[in-house]
């Protein structure tokens, strides 16, 4: 539903409510007006957004994802705040079957603007992976370090160390890999 509607339902909801004040109805007309509150909030947050942040915390990927499915044009059903979290959410979503897809989504959202710090290393974290995997790994250290700065709490220390190992193994001469070079 786009954004405007949610308005649109609300003034009338909120004008119904004070017909039915004045017509003596009053328990129906505050009944009327606090539902009204409904549209307002769902105005600021997107319901699919918010319901694919309810199945991602009980770790329903599935969900998730049909949820984000359900949204067909972000830019004219959320605002602006909201679309780095669309974008974050759908990176999450797509960080389980394609790396590079994933990475344009958290790229994406971090341009954007993600609210939290904890979004924002998250999501530097799975750019980081995604730099690993193509073999950028001059790139991928800048943005391990960039991650480590926005998280505060320490929530990422173990998949930060865990990347760091893996670059360990790697050994990419230059920052470049290429798969057709053989070791001698």
């Amino acid at each position: 539903m786009n954004n405007i509607f949610k308005l649109v339902i609300a003034g009338l909801m909120i004008a119904g409510g004070v017909a039915l004040i004045v017509f003596g109805y009053i328990g129906w007309g505050i009944f009327s007006i606090f539902m009204a509150f409904f549209p307002i909030v769902f105005f600021f947050m997107n319901e699919f957004v918010l319901l694919a942040l309810w199945r991602l915390r009980k770790q329903d990927m599935a969900g998730a994802t049909k949820w984000l499915s359900k949204i067909t044009n972000p830019d004219k059903q959320i605002l602006k705040k909201q679309q780095g979290y669309y974008y974050y959410l759908c990176g999450i979503s797509e960080a389980q079957t394609s790396i590079t897809k994933a990475e344009q989504l958290m790229k994406k959202a971090m341009s954007i603007g993600l609210r939290f710090d904890h979004d924002k290393a998250i999501a530097t974290l799975n750019i980081a992976a995604a730099a690993l995997t193509k073999g950028r790994k001059q790139e991928a250290e800048r943005l391990l370090a960039e991650a480590k700065k926005y998280d505060k709490t320490g929530m990422l220390d173990e998949q930060i160390k865990m990347m760091k190992q893996q670059m360990k193994k790697v050994n990419i001469p230059g920052g470049y890999y290429n798969p057709n070079m053989r070791r001698r």
